[in-house]
């Protein structure tokens, strides 16, 4: 029997949703540039759980089942407001409410395809809802309800921030939503499809990718290089502080991928939405600081950024605290771990792998009474 470590290079299952094939990432065969430049969050929910592209009538109808959705249920608020918010991270906060929707929802051991694509509707409009009630309410404010007339981007902006969204804000949002939609079996969703495929429950099943999610390997990076930014503080101490890392043999998160070589195709679009918004917000250090601390490390050890990288210097320049980025991320990927767990039921075998046995031989039980 051989193994891989982290299952790096293991074939784990087939799927029609996303590809990474030769540095290119793919929703269902249409490139992430591609997708990232034309198309807004809810044609990519749309093409993750249909596998095509909407026509008009089926965009609107997604739209408003959305739209319409997006309002939780009172238990929910109730439940974020018994939390000292001070004290809990963001991400357990939502893996909580996720789960609380499930003890919540009637429909949640029906595994039926419609009940299931109904909860998937639900789990996708509340989750965006959940994270900017969170926001607010740690804050001292009112969570804010959504409006008919705003897309989902408009609405979780609107949500967070109490007022409608400049044209910018929207299309750097929209953007990163696209971006983080979906990426093959990367952690939380290969969690999310081992869940179901013991017939468990969807809110099971994202509420355990959730928790994939969390840690500062996976999700939590990018909050991580935010952190890393603040420190460093201004551009002249940037070098010296990678240099001293490094030297450290410390980790630079936002560098590298384990799946991409040459690079990771996603940071380019959030780079150069990075550039905008810094410099429409006259905090252009932090995009600066940024090219040089991937120049020099491309440079010493090969590590291009990732999507985490510039992601973070995008939500710092809306103005969203950085303990939200890993939620925001959720909110996003929430469209391709509903899209893997519908293709889990639809085709499902227990995911029972082997592990290699490393420990004694085969030993004779000692009775208490002779045992040193």
């Amino acid at each position: 029997m051989s193994t891989t470590k982290g299952l790096e290079g293991v074939i784990a299952a087939q799927s029609s949703i996303s590809s990474i094939i030769d540095d290119k990432l793919t929703y269902v065969g249409y490139t992430i540039d591609d997708l990232a430049e034309n198309a807004s969050f809810e044609e990519v929910v749309y093409l993750l759980w249909n596998l095509k592209l909407p026509n008009k009538s089926e965009l609107d109808q997604i739209r408003k089942d959305l739209v319409t959705n997006m309002q939780v249920p009172d238990a929910i608020i109730d439940h974020l407001r018994s939390y000292d918010l001070s004290k809990v991270h963001p991400m357990a906060a939502l893996r909580t409410a996720i789960s609380f929707l499930g003890v919540l929802d009637e429909e949640a051991d029906n595994l039926d395809e419609d009940a299931n694509k109904r909860k998937a509707i639900r789990l996708q409009a509340q989750v965006a809802t959940i994270v900017a009630a969170f926001s607010r309410i740690r804050k001292g404010q009112e969570p804010v309800k959504p409006k008919d007339d705003l897309t989902f981007a408009e609405n979780f902006l609107y949500m967070l921030n109490g007022k409608n969204p400049e044209a910018i804000e929207v299309e750097a949002i929209d953007k990163a939503l696209v971006l983080h939609a979906d990426h093959e079996l990367n952690a939380s969703t290969f969690t999310a499809r081992v869940c179901v495929a013991t017939l468990s429950d969807i809110y099971s099943g994202i509420t355990a990718a959730i928790g994939a999610l969390k840690g500062f390997l996976h999700g939590g990076a990018n909050e991580r290089v935010m952190a890393m930014l603040s420190e460093i503080g201004e551009e002249e101490n940037a070098i010296p502080y990678i240099k001293e890392k490094l030297a450290n043999k410390e980790l630079i998160m936002g560098m590298g991928h384990r799946v991409y070589r040459t690079g990771d195709p996603r940071a380019k679009h959030l780079q150069r939405m990075s550039s905008e918004l810094t410099k429409l917000t006259g905090q252009e250090k932090w995009y600066n600081m940024s090219v040089k601390i991937e120049e020099y490390i491309k440079k010493e050890k090969g590590l291009p950024a990732n999507v985490d990288f510039y992601s973070a210097s995008v939500y710092h320049s809306l103005g969203i605290d950085h303990d939200l980025f890993t939620p925001i991320f959720a909110v996003s990927r929430m469209s391709g771990w509903i899209a893997h767990i519908l293709e889990q039921y639809e085709n499902n075998r227990l995911i029972r792998p082997r592990a290699e046995y490393v420990g004694p031989e085969i030993q004779t039980f000692i009775p208490l009474e002779n045992r040193d």
